[in-house]
């Protein structure tokens, strides 16, 4: 893992930024809500890279993504972006003479955002031209937006191919912190939760070999009940192989709830009962972990020195927060070294206002798996 840092340039290590336009991709990907951004971790965290570039008298381009569809707009970003960066501009288009115009007007310090960056499908696409439409905007590039790292799109590994590249502050810290949580201090404990287990089965079997513990909770816990027979009534599984999960089920580091809040399925949170994992009636939806799971992970952290998290423990999403929620001020109170990521976790820590008790909160869900199963990632790889 060491190696990983030894061969990839970061910001510390360009020569010359004065009324340079440097590219930088950064995690603009945030939940908006009403037209207006409603978490704004992700951007804080962009910040550190941009304000280097803007003292060393660069002219930054921002790029970015926001959405699945391909039509949504990156304005409300720069809108809230305005908060931290006053004088920042916004451009209506990604590449093209727009794009390049308005590069051109900009002057040493200053910042330009460019409209997202799937509304090309050159960028899922990887493809080539779309890749040097980009670089023709710049003559670095700055990869600073970890939680795309994992994709194999145009702003990733595309344009690293034709222009000098480095890795951002944000993206150093991630590979720097990840790669301490592949080789944690022991007693170790490693949280999963979320949904998906074939998306979670590669970064399973790593913390398995690596960690004390590993728990299995949320949705993703529900396959495991099924392969163990236990009943889950209407939940959500993901009809994944059961020769797969009773393999992990064999292992003895491998930790599941102990008791669950059910509900039918569409409950509101207040609809919800508890109930114990044997007990889950046809009708019935486990949509958050209970109490005794929540007590049991509590004595797993008392002991720990390191504690991995990603996912929530609960339908977060639907207001079954309270297991997320007690783990965070958990983790939070323990001395445990702890690294936290996915969407819901994060926003758990926002609301909590527990970040700064967080050792690290990582800007990556499926990017941060992705890294501990594999030790690097695509948009790593690129920059080297």
């Amino acid at each position: 893992m060491r190696g990983i840092m030894g061969h990839m340039k970061t910001l510390r290590d360009i020569t010359h930024l004065e009324n340079v336009p440097v590219l930088v991709r950064a995690a603009l990907n945030v939940p908006i809500a009403d037209g207006k951004v409603a978490n704004t971790f992700r951007l804080r965290s962009a910040l550190a890279s941009i304000e280097f570039l803007r003292k060393h008298h660069a002219r930054v381009i921002l790029i970015g993504h926001i959405g699945d569809k391909g039509t949504e707009t990156l304005r409300p970003v720069y809108e809230a972006m305005k908060e931290f960066i006053p004088n920042i501009r916004f451009c209506e288009s990604a590449t093209g003479p727009v794009a390049r115009q308005a590069v051109r007007d900009t002057v040493p310090g200053d910042v330009l955002m460019l409209e997202n960056l799937r509304r090309d499908k050159g960028e899922r696409e990887n493809d080539p031209a779309f890749a040097a439409e980009l670089a023709m905007l710049a003559d670095i590039f700055v990869q600073d937006s970890f939680d795309v790292c994992h994709r194999a799109h145009a702003s990733v590994i595309g344009v690293p191919e034709l222009l000098p590249s480095y890795a951002g502050f944000q993206v150093e810290k991630e590979v720097m912190e990840l790669t301490k949580a592949l080789n944690p201090k022991r007693p170790s404990l490693a949280i999963m939760g979320g949904a998906k287990f074939s998306t979670k089965e590669p970064v399973l079997a790593t913390l398995l070999a690596s960690y004390d513990h590993v728990f299995v909770g949320g949705a993703l816990a529900n396959d495991f009940m099924q392969a163990k027979g236990e009943p889950v009534g209407a939940s959500l599984v993901s009809g994944a192989d059961h020769a797969a999960l009773k393999k992990i089920l064999e292992n003895p580091k491998l930790k599941l709830p102990v008791d669950y809040v059910v509900a039918p399925r569409g409950s509101k949170r207040e609809d919800g009962h508890l109930s114990g994992v044997t007990v889950v009636a046809p009708n019935e939806a486990i949509l958050d972990d209970g109490p005794k799971t929540v007590e049991l992970l509590s004595e797993l952290i008392g002991k720990a020195k390191t504690v991995l998290w990603n996912g929530p423990l609960g339908n977060y999403e639907k207001g079954f927060t309270d297991a997320t929620e007690a783990l965070v001020r958990i983790i939070a109170q323990s001395n445990a070294h702890s690294i936290v990521g996915g969407g819901d976790t994060i926003a758990a820590i926002e609301k909590l206002g527990l970040d700064g008790r967080i050792s690290f909160v990582s800007t990556g869900g499926g990017a941060m798996l992705d890294f501990l199963a594999d030790g690097s990632l695509p948009g790593i790889d690129a920059l080297r």
